[in-house]
């Protein structure tokens, strides 16, 4: 909830590109945090995969056109940029620290229980917040709003349930920055869409960028597929030679 709390308003006071560039800090820090906490180390072609990764998303997002709310350093406003830049970071490890703490919590439960779970506390902290901070007004203005309460509708099952619930079940089943890695693709995934569905003119670098994610995205899966072959090979190398020992003693 702070995490969102944070890059919400971050979203605000910087624009929404270099929010997301600050963002991109996440996968790093849910490695870190994974290792203090969970003890889990990543392997050096992980890492590898995840710097090439990352290396693609910023690129995509470098290249992004600035929003109309995006500060300007020239405009002298730098209190904003710096304020909206902590907030990004705090949301970046509000994030972070929310798929550990997931993680942690979770052990071998359903991942779509856990993000019930999840939701119940976000509930019960929104409704701190909402009343702390007296904002019930402008929440039942935006339930009136029924075109935008489809939208949300619709989003929330993608969103809150559904990407969170296979969130939890990647962070599961594989360390938490690999997994982290794989979730901050969206802006890369999002330029099919934007080609055909908006017929947005897609710069070059944007497809630089892409095909580089791809490439780091394909070495946490063919690389470390090609090691277990290896290893497996290597296996079927030395086991005939295993039995060949006893037989040479005897004779």
């Amino acid at each position: 909830m702070l995490g969102d709390l944070f890059l919400f308003r971050a979203f605000i006071m910087i624009g929404a590109r270099i929010s997301m560039l600050i963002m991109a800090l996440v996968p790093p820090i849910a490695a870190l945090i994974g290792w203090i906490t969970l003890g889990e180390v990543l392997s050096g072609i992980e890492f590898l995969g995840m710097g090439v990764t990352m290396s693609g998303i910023l690129l995509v997002m470098l290249s992004r056109r600035k929003s109309g709310n995006e500060v300007s350093l020239k405009k002298g406003k730098l209190g904003p940029v710096v304020l909206g830049s902590v907030l990004a970071l705090g949301g970046a490890i509000g994030q972070a620290t929310g798929l550990v703490l997931s993680k942690k919590g979770m052990q071998d439960m359903d991942p779509f229980a856990a993000t019930q779970i999840r939701i119940m506390a976000g509930v019960i902290g929104f409704l701190i917040v909402i009343t702390l901070f007296k904002r019930w007004q402008k929440v039942f203005g935006a339930l009136r709003d029924l075109k935008a309460m489809k939208f949300m509708t619709l989003g929330s099952f993608t969103g809150p349930f559904l990407g969170v619930s296979f969130s939890l079940m990647a962070v599961q089943h594989t360390d938490t920055g690999v997994a982290a890695t794989l979730m901050a693709l969206t802006p890369v995934m999002i330029i099919p869409p934007a080609i055909l569905l908006k017929k947005e003119k897609i710069h070059p670098v944007e497809i630089v960028g892409a095909i580089v994610t791809v490439g780091g995205v394909a070495l946490f899966f063919f690389l470390v597929k090609l090691t277990v072959h290896v290893i497996a090979l290597l296996a079927l190398l030395v086991d005939p030679l295993l039995s060949f020992g006893p037989h040479m003693h005897h004779v």
